[in-house]
């Protein structure tokens, strides 16, 4: 049977733990506030706000304030073998594992978990089976925004500054020099993280975010346009077309049909 205690705590900078604590859960802890300290026996780490730790049943540690500090976490026992093998692929050979979200990245899981709160406040009919899904969503996000090494994190970076600017050329000089890499070091490590070019994944974030907005809002076609980019809307009819295959009118017009 699945058992899963979640909660979301404050505490002040003088705030720690009494000792290293274990227990049987598997414990995912977001910092969403501040920064602390994680020890795990004679080891210690800081953790700062938009990092995540992973830490396996049964592993004494602790937390200790550096700053107010705010955490939203859960603990899990009882996960079906499909579920806990994602926790436990990311907690290689059984230690504690931080990982670094990006600030966009932090935004959406913490929307995730304050819906499963509320989800899990509620009366509802198959609730292991919504507790189950909800686990797995949360580790699914977790597995895809999870990054090897602090390069790797500087690209994510990168890519929140790309869907935050789609009206923006991509410049690869000056998204090299944020990351810290030359033009050919970054464009080979981004390729890494995302699988293609900063200009293919500028143009794959248009296509989601003017997607989003045909179907999800009555803007007109200019706004949009210009919300992704496009100072002439025969060029964003032209664009969107070509990789959709219609017209955005038509293709909000078949959104509708669709969903009434």
């Amino acid at each position: 049977m699945v058992v899963i205690r979640s909660f979301i705590g404050a505490h002040d900078k003088d705030w720690e733990d009494e000792r290293q604590w274990s227990h049987r859960d598997a414990e995912i802890t977001i910092v969403l506030e501040g920064s602390c300290r994680f020890r795990q026996g004679d080891h210690e780490r800081t953790v700062e706000s938009g990092q995540i730790v992973l830490i396996p049943p049964d592993l004494p540690h602790s937390f200790h304030a550096i700053t107010p500090v705010r955490f939203g976490v859960l603990l899990i026992s009882g996960l079906p073998s499909r579920i806990r093998d994602l926790f436990d692929r990311m907690v290689m050979s059984g230690t504690p594992r931080i990982i670094a979200l990006s600030r966009l990245d932090q935004d959406h899981y913490e929307r995730l978990f304050r819906e499963w709160l509320r989800v899990r406040s509620m009366p509802l009919k198959e609730p292991e089976r919504n507790y189950l899904a909800w686990i797995e969503v949360l580790l699914l996000f977790i597995n895809e925004h999870c990054y090897p090494d602090q390069q790797a994190r500087s690209i994510a970076h990168i890519g929140d500054y790309i869907r935050e600017h789609l009206q923006l050329p991509v410049q690869i000089s000056a998204m090299a020099e944020m990351a810290g890499l030359s033009e050919e070091g970054f464009r080979k490590r981004f390729y890494k993280v995302y699988g293609m070019t900063p200009k293919q994944y500028q143009q794959s974030c248009k296509l989601a975010e003017a997607k989003w907005l045909l179907s999800s809002s009555d803007k007109s076609m200019h706004a949009i346009a210009e919300m992704i980019g496009f100072s002439q809307l025969h060029s964003f009819s032209l664009w969107f077309k070509k990789q959709e295959g219609c017209p955005p009118t038509e293709w909000r017009t078949r959104q509708r049909l669709y969903h009434h």
